[in-house]
């Protein structure tokens, strides 16, 4: 399942690394979707942690070759949620359904 979940992800332009991340650990967030396709010249990535998306925050992202990226803090083992939004509050958040990373202990 993790597999089709993260090609699903790739074909619509996000990317983390590691794949599975740690709680302490940083992942690098790679963002080259909708969004920056549109010509959006700043993106943020919202996120959360769990059902509640609890711990939110937003982070600025860098614009890159391959898009826009920035590092996250991974603050607990759960589902790390992300959406993505750009400077005139367009979002990307996949369909309603949001992008979804399981970070294990």
């Amino acid at each position: 399942v993790s597999g089709k979940i993260n090609s699903e992800y790739q074909e619509n332009g996000v990317f983390i690394s590691p794949m599975a991340p740690s709680p302490g650990e940083k992942v690098k967030l790679i963002y080259d979707g909708l969004l920056a396709k549109s010509g959006a010249t700043e993106v943020y990535a919202h996120v959360g942690f769990g059902y509640k998306w609890e711990n939110q925050a937003y982070y600025k992202m860098s614009k890159a070759k391959a898009g826009f990226e920035t590092s996250i803090p991974v603050i607990k083992a759960d589902t790390m949620n992300v959406c993505f939004k750009d400077a005139d509050n367009n979002w990307d958040n996949n369909s309603g359904k949001n992008y979804s990373f399981d970070v294990l202990p």
